[in-house]
This record gives C-alpha cells, structure tokens and sequence, in this order.
C-alpha cells in the first residue's frame, strides 16, 4: 500500500519520540519534528514530492527525512524507524499513548523508577512511586491509571507477559469470592501462547450457581455479563476482561481441557473419542453408559488411552497421536544451566558485570553469557575494541571474585547487510562466542535476507543467530526468509538459533522451532535482558520451546559450560 502524507507525517513524529527516548540530540529531534508538520502542508502524494522536487524545496526536509520517505513511498516501511524500535523497550512506546504523558515524563519514569512495561507503570501509580516524582502528583497518577485501562479495552490483543499478569490479578480476586474452592488460568495463557486475545479463568465450585450470582459483587467489576447458568463475563474498571467458567469438582477435568485447548485440539480429542465409542462433548465426557466423572485432566486423558498432554502442545499438531504412544519430556526452567544473552552497562544495559553475575547465581545459573551490542550498532552506543578490554579485565576480575557463576566474554554482532559480521575476525576470535542478529535493513527481499543470513553462517566464529525473523509483536513482521535453506545451512556449520525471550520477540515463532530442531538445528533460549527483571524473560523462553516440542536435550544452554564452550570451539576448527 502506497504511503500516504498522514502516514508519512506519523512516521516522521515517531522517529523524533524514539530519538528523545533514546536522548538524541535536541536538534536531531526537532528537525524530524519540524519535518512532520512541513509535509502536512504538502499538496500531492508522496511519491510526487520525490518525482517532482518538492521535497527539495520544502522547508527543513533534509536528506535524513527525505530518505525515510523514500522508503516509505517504496516499501511502505521505514528503515530508520525499524532500527529504533528494535533499541527501544516497547512499552515506552506504549506509555506515549497515555494523554498527559510526553516524552519527557515517559523518559523521566525509565530513568527514575525503571518502568518500561504498562503493567509496571500501573503498579507505580498504585504504590505512590509515580506521585513521588517531580511534577507528578496523585492527579497524574490517578490520570495515568484511567489512560492504562483505556488502553487495554482499546487493544485486541495483549503480548504474553502482559496477559499472564492480567490474568494472575483476575484469578487472585475471584479466587477470594465466597464458595469457590479453586481459580485456574486458562486458555491461550496456559497454552503459553505469544499473543492473547481472552483471558479464560476456571472456577472450581460446589454450587456453581451461587457463585455466578456473586461474582456480580466483585471489587472494581465495571461490567458483568451472565451468558449461562455457569459461564460469565467480566470487565474491570482497570481494563482487564475475562471470561468465567464455573464447574463442580467432578467434572473439572474436561472443563479444563476444554477451556484450554485450541479448536483444532479439541476437534481432534472428539474424533479420538469417537473412534473408541466416546464422546468428548459439552465440556464433558461421555461413554455408553453415559457420564463420566472425570476430576483431573489426566483422568480424561487416561479414559480416552493417552499420556496427560501438556498445555503447550494442545494445538492440533500430531500430539494426540504422539500421547498414545507416549509424550517425552519436555524442556523445564530448571534444566537450564546458562543464560544466555544479555546487556551490561557497557551498551544498552542497566548492571555491572558483577551484578549481572550476582543475579545469574542467585537466579540458579552456573554461566552467564555477557553479550553487549557490537560497535556497529547505532543509537545504543555499540562496544568500542578498547571498551571490550575493558569489560574482559572486569569480566576476568569477577570471575576471579565470586564462586557459584562463571561469566563468559560474548557478544551480541551485527549482521551487515552484505552478510559481514560487524567486527574483525581476529577480534571475534577472542570471544567465547558470538551472537550474530539483524539489526538494520529490514526491507531486503526474501532471497536477498537469506543469503545475507547464510553468508554470516558461514563466519566461523558465530555461534548463535539471535532473534532470526526480526519480529516485533504487535509492532514489526519479521522480514521473509527461506527458512528450509537456514535450518540446513544451521545444522551443516553447527550455528545454533536462538528463541529470544524477550516477550515482545519470542524469536524463533514456536511453529518453526520443532522444524528447525528436526533439520537437526541446536536451539539456544536467549533472556536478552537489559536489566535484572529481564532474566525472568527466560520462563517465556522455555515456554515458547515447549510448545516447539523441545526436550532437555535440544536446549543448547542446559549443556555444562565446557559443553558449551565445546560447541562454540568446534564451529572454529578446534578440539572440543
């Protein structure tokens, strides 16, 4: 679709809102300012301006703001504006949306309380942090609280980490509801989905009726619908929304299974049932002799002669046929032994080396990968060769400091758009290992972006692509690319690709991480964290690699460190 000059204009004010966010210069930021308003005025369409000149004589249009234009008139996308959003934490972006929050206050908030989600923005302005801050006051926060929840009835879909904190509130307060014995989050949360659009609670009761009634009475409810005598739903003055079920005790089984599992899971356990004289109908179970009790989802399982099917994997994709024959076990935080990608102060991070290591091992981490962005890299003020010396010398002193964690000397290097890697080999071989990511030049075309990944495969100090498709939920697509011909190129020169964490990536997608484990790829789960909350990212992580069937043994980091290390030294020619 040909850009048009609102399009053009929203795209120039966003660059200057990412460029203040990021403490650009002043001026940098006004001329994409000025730049917005000045092709407001303009009469025509964009792609006239560049044809006829208009641009050339239009008023603080520049090269800079001429060139995003010209990407906007020739892919519908800007290059600039990709590269920012892939440095700046989404939810900044999202808080610019609340009226009454400029970027200045949005800025003053990362900087001061280390907010950078929605949800972490309401919790400061119910605790009293964000009154605190200078020129706030409780009217703002009180403005801010009403902007949240506007934005959520707004938004048709919640990324994951936003939808299981919603959902853990909700299942908190009608847990408290007088004659509910238990509250289970169900639904696209439970199956660990990346995008949400309902949030599903099960509520366990022995008069499900009574309960319904009193649901009406819970605190903060806005709205409340009854749609039977067992089902409900529910909307909070605060935004959130959720849809009830109500069951007692005895049937708990089915009613879970099938608040949880996808259409195609559920069509695929009726056609299972039919085919052995069941039926699995109506939330409930059924044989011959009619009824059948079912408490647990292991019950209804075993009934229909399969292994209980996690969560995760109720998708409709061959793992009804796979539980009769038995499930391996999947992936589990507890098997990880590393993590992997993260960022220190020394680029775009918020700790020390030493506090990222302390938190690694308080986390229950053995190693940690330090992986800071290499210095070519704009707009994060990428690792100089002399700052990388300088973070080796801490890194070694840490080492040398604290038991129970190991840190090892990473990087995060740029892919360039020739398929470069963005430092000098004789450099990269100093590294314990590389992580090679994309970071500019999203519009190429499929081929052009394939060959560019293959040809940085083919560098012999990479160890991992990190994030490949470049994906940002709700915000980017990830950009084309053959993957058949990455997974192959993977699993010859034994690069291994990552799952990145991060809640606004999960990159790899789920539905191509058991086709890149079964090319015979090595799976990484990165946190890419910035901050000590990021670690948490790698619970998602292993989430994402659970619904891509991963076992233990597929996850590159639950590997020792020396088994690590040995899988980085191989890609080198040396002796594991």
């Amino acid at each position: 679709m040909a850009a048009d000059r609102s399009t053009v204009a929203r795209v120039l004010d966003q660059i200057a809102s990412h460029l203040e966010l990021k403490g650009e210069s002043p001026f940098r930021i006004r001329a994409f300012r000025s730049g917005a308003r000045t092709v407001s005025a303009l009469a025509g369409d964009p792609a006239s301006w560049l044809q006829d000149g208009t641009l050339d004589q239009a008023r603080g249009v520049g090269p800079a703001i001429q060139s995003v234009i010209r990407d906007l008139v020739e892919s519908g996308r800007s290059q600039l504006l990709d590269e920012l959003r892939e440095l700046t934490p989404p939810g900044l972006v999202e808080m610019l949306d609340i009226s009454g929050l400029g970027v200045a206050k949005v800025k003053l908030i990362h900087d001061r309380l280390g907010v950078d989600s929605l949800p972490g923005l309401e919790a400061a302005a119910r605790d009293g942090r964000l009154a605190a801050l200078p020129g706030f006051g409780q009217r703002t926060a009180e403005n801010v609280l009403r902007g949240v929840a506007r934005l959520r009835r707004a938004t048709t879909y919640r990324l994951s980490h936003h939808a299981r904190e919603e959902a853990e509130l909700i299942r908190g307060a009608l847990a408290a509801v007088p004659g509910v014995r238990e509250a289970i989050v169900a639904g696209e949360v439970r199956r660990a989905m990346e995008l949400v659009q309902e949030i599903v609670i099960v509520l366990v009761a022995d008069a499900p009726s009574e309960v319904l009634r009193s649901l009406a009475q819970v605190p903060g409810l806005d709205e409340f619908g009854g749609l039977d005598e067992r089902r409900a739903t529910l909307r909070f003055a605060s935004g959130e929304r959720a849809s009830v079920v109500i069951t007692p005790p005895p049937n708990l089984g089915p009613v879970l299974i099938h608040a949880t599992g996808s259409d195609a899971h559920l069509a695929g356990l009726e056609a299972w049932a039919a085919e052995r004289g069941m039926a699995f109908r109506g939330a409930a179970l059924w044989t011959e002799s009619g009824f059948v009790a079912a408490p647990t989802e292991e019950a209804v399982y075993q009934a229909l002669g399969l292994a209980w099917i996690p969560p995760e994997l109720r998708e409709g994709t061959g793992e009804i046929a796979l539980a009769a024959e038995g499930l391996p076990p999947l992936v589990e935080r507890g098997d990880l032994r590393g993590l992997l990608h993260c960022h220190t102060e020394y680029s775009d991070g918020n700790l020390s080396v030493r506090d990222l290591a302390l938190a690694c091992r308080k986390a229950g981490y053995e190693y940690v990968g330090v992986t800071d962005h290499s210095g070519s890299i704009d707009f994060v003020g990428g690792v100089s060769d002399a700052e990388i010396r300088r973070q080796w010398a801490e890194i070694e002193s840490t080492n040398t400091l604290l038991e129970g964690i190991q840190v090892l000397k990473g990087i995060e290097a740029d892919i360039l758009p020739d398929g470069r890697i963005g430092y000098p080999d004789e450099l990269l071989a100093e590294f314990d290992f590389v992580i090679a990511s994309v970071h500019n030049r999203f519009q190429m075309s499929e081929a052009e972006m394939t060959e560019r990944i293959l040809r940085a495969m083919e560098n012999p100090y990479v160890t991992i692509l990190g994030h490949l498709t470049g994906r940002m939920l709700l915000t980017r697509d990830g950009f084309p690319l053959d993957l058949d011909r990455v997974f192959e190129g993977a699993a010859r020169l034994g690069v291994a690709i990552e799952i990145n964490a991060d809640p606004q990536r999960l990159d790899l997608d789920w539905r191509h991480v058991r086709q890149a484990r079964d090319a015979g790829v090595a799976i990484s789960i990165g946190a890419d964290a910035h901050t000590e909350a990021g670690l948490d990212n790698m619970e998602q992580g292993v989430r994402i690699a659970r619904k891509g069937w991963l076992g233990p043994g597929d996850v590159l980091n639950t590997r020792s460190m020396e088994d690590f290390l040995a899988f980085a030294r191989r890609r080198r020619g040396a002796e594991a």
